[in-house]
């Protein structure tokens, strides 16, 4: 009751009285997936990645496993699949607070497609690395775990302050900065920088069901513009030869391939992807050298979010 918009009410009843009086056969028959897929996205997808469009849609309507990133040397919790990339996989439904171990400083939530930026960055111990967008934390949690000297960097105060909770956890260090990327001035430039830029969200669609109905094809614009003025902002901040991954949440090419031109313009040269450093996701890794990452991947052990990454480095 209520839950229809006054105008449609009447289509709604009658709907709804056609399927109770025919029950299940009504729906027989029915392309689900495209009916499930707005039509601004099904056009995008299907002239980005063909037939597998199908693919995608059908993973949406699969719940999302949980999984976990491991801190160095903790043992994961009973009952999970260890995946070729290090991600602990457990199975969808799992709550994170009912896991033995939840609240010691062992592991955190993380998909296992948002887990790889970081891998490809491979932060070194010492390195200065900055994390822009940071919050939650799990890829500034993955950073200073590897030993770097971390500065995570988030404009809104309130995910900063859950990012600092975040990391108290695990007992991991890092400097916070709530700021503005493009308006940040640090002090030094870093040696590595990983920039998870805002986006539509378009490959987190089996975690969070309404950001299709919440985006439209009309966000895409403004975001890629604002992910063009974050990049050229982090490639200011990297030295000479330094490393930067450039990472959107998204299965729109407008926020993900097309930046590999803007990138050209800014001093960074591409440092391909090794289908070696994403084990058992060659399939992933782009004819130019970057990781895309779709829900339908890994289909047999429950897919994953829809990443774009590239890495960088700043010409010397």
């Amino acid at each position: 009751m209520g839950l229809a918009p006054k105008p449609l009410a009447g289509l709604v009843n009658a709907v709804l009285r056609r399927v109770a009086e025919a029950g299940p056969a009504a729906l027989e028959g029915l392309d689900s997936e495209r009916l499930d897929t707005p039509p601004w996205l099904w056009g995008a997808w299907h002239a980005a990645y063909g037939p597998a469009v199908r693919a995608i849609a059908r993973a949406h309507r699969e719940p999302a496993p949980l999984d976990l990133s491991l801190m160095p040397g903790a043992a994961p919790p009973e009952g999970g699949e260890l995946l070729p990339t290090g991600t602990l996989r457990l199975p969808a439904g799992t709550r994170f607070s009912d896991l033995s171990g939840a609240g010691e400083a062992r592991f955190w939530a993380q998909d296992a497609a948002a887990a790889l930026p970081a891998r490809l960055l491979a932060a070194r111990p010492g390195e200065r690395v900055a994390d822009l967008g940071a919050a939650p934390g799990g890829k500034t949690a993955q950073l200073a775990a590897a030993g770097a000297r971390v500065t995570a960097v988030e404009k809104d105060a309130k995910r900063a302050g859950r990012l600092g909770e975040n990391l108290r956890r695990l007992g991991l260090e890092a400097e916070l900065a709530v700021a503005d990327v493009l308006e940040w001035a640090p002090a030094e430039r870093f040696d590595a920088i990983l920039l998870d830029a805002p986006c539509t969200a378009t490959g987190t669609m089996r975690r969070h069901p309404d950001v299709p109905f919440l985006k439209r094809a009309s966000d895409i614009a403004p975001l890629a513009d604002l992910q063009r003025r974050m990049l050229a902002a982090a490639a200011r901040q990297l030295k000479p030869g330094g490393r930067l991954v450039f990472a959107t949440c998204s299965l729109q090419p407008e926020e993900g391939e097309a930046h590999l031109a803007t990138a050209a313009t800014l001093g960074l040269e591409l440092d391909p992807v090794r289908p070696k450093e994403v084990p058992g996701l060659a399939e992933a890794v782009t004819r130019d050298g970057a990781l895309r990452t779709r829900p339908d991947l890994w289909s047999e052990r429950g897919g994953l979010d829809g990443f774009f990454a590239a890495r960088f480095r700043a010409r010397a």
